[in-house]
């Protein structure tokens, strides 16, 4: 990314998205899922529900994966048609699950037998059908922050897979409820392909448990979780979809008709999102030296939340100098407000413009007004 006259005078700290990237994402993923019919691409929208993001995926054709009645809202404004979204989420509301019912979506990813009498409840009073696909923990520990892993039985998502033909032949006995098939999702930003490999073995023995019960699944949803390179976004930009979506070719043993259904969130819009901020002051501290930012943890939350690093790159710079090491921190009065430590950057001073890089997944989306502040600008590069 150059520092140009237009970037030096955004306000910051402000979001800076590039769509032309986002565009060459959206092609890659086609590239890869046009190769199979029975191949369906959901977007996440809480990795980042801007709304012109959100539009521009949805001309790409792929459906929404929702988890709130929110994001489905937003989702139908921004053209997902209906009929390809998914609703997930252990705690759906009342109102949620009606307005899910009444948009007509695809499917319902239902976490409990708790829930799916709700459900059951809901459409018969509304005399509309529901369609269901059972969230299955699978037990898979992924390789991954302990925070957004979320296949362990420990975990609060899904249903125990001891518990699977039971909660299907419940949902069979229901007036308004179809069965459409399952759900899994084993956590976030994953980057090693073994945890995929894992999760297609344990959906495979789960088929056969099925295939023994007389059951057919019509739709198999594996979820999303593949990661991104925040270690040097400029270097790989785009995923490796390839390598994502042939794992799951090669693992899975489909049965003939069985749609497949992916829910890719960070993958798709992480590495078209920077972080734009300024430097308010370089202080040098009894240890070390610290480059304080006008930007904070509720701006880009991440790296407090999930101890998550970020590229940070000074736009600033540009005489060849050497390297120093800083800490660079922003205002917020929490000692967690910290966006990277022990890091080398070129001489930096006060008015330096830095940019926060693979922030368009789990960035403006969680923003807070915490400490008063105002929510963060965006911007949009072609």
């Amino acid at each position: 990314m150059q520092l140009t006259d237009t970037l030096q005078n955004f306000q910051t700290p402000c979001y800076l998205y590039d769509t032309a990237l986002l565009a060459r994402t959206l092609d890659a993923i086609r590239h890869e899922v046009q190769q199979h019919d029975n191949y369906h691409v959901h977007y996440a929208v809480k990795a980042n529900s801007n709304p012109r993001i959100l539009s521009q995926i949805a001309a790409a054709g792929l459906g929404a994966d929702c988890v709130s009645g929110g994001e489905i809202r937003a989702a139908l404004a921004a053209g997902f048609p209906a009929s390809k979204i998914a609703f997930a989420g252990v705690g759906k509301a009342d109102w949620e699950i009606r307005l899910a019912l009444q948009s007509a979506i695809g499917m319902f990813n239902v976490e409990s037998f708790e829930e799916l009498e709700v459900i059951s409840q809901l459409a018969t009073a509304m005399n509309l059908r529901a369609r269901v696909s059972f969230r299955i923990n699978p037990d898979v520990a992924a390789h991954t922050h302990a925070h957004i892993t979320t296949g362990r039985a420990e975990d609060k998502f899904g249903i125990a897979k001891e518990d699977m033909v039971r909660v299907i032949r419940m949902a069979q006995t229901m007036p308004c409820v179809d069965f459409t098939g399952l759900h899994f999702h084993i956590g976030s930003q994953l980057l090693v392909m073994d945890d995929f490999e894992e999760l297609c073995r344990c959906v495979n023995q789960l088929q056969l448990e099925l295939d023994s019960e007389g059951i057919f699944a019509p739709n198999i949803n594996v979820g999303g979780g593949l990661g991104v390179d925040y270690e040097t976004p400029a270097a790989n930009p785009i995923p490796d979809f390839q390598a994502y979506f042939s794992t799951f070719t090669r693992g899975l043993q489909l049965r003939e008709g069985q749609q497949l259904h992916f829910e890719l969130g960070r993958a798709v819009v992480a590495q078209m999102g920077s972080l734009l901020t300024r430097v308010l002051y370089v202080k040098q501290g009894r240890q070390k030296q610290f480059v304080i930012v006008d930007a904070g943890m509720t701006d880009l939350i991440r790296p407090a939340l999930y101890d998550a690093r970020h590229h940070i790159d000074n736009l600033s710079a540009t005489a060849a100098e050497p390297a120093v090491t800083y800490d660079v921190v922003g205002p917020i009065c929490e000692s967690s407000d910290v966006f990277a430590r022990d890091i080398l950057l070129p001489p930096t001073r006060r008015g330096d413009l830095l940019a926060i890089r693979s922030a368009g997944a789990y960035g403006e989306t969680m923003a807070s007004q915490y400490n008063c502040r105002s929510l963060p600008s965006v911007h949009f590069i072609e």
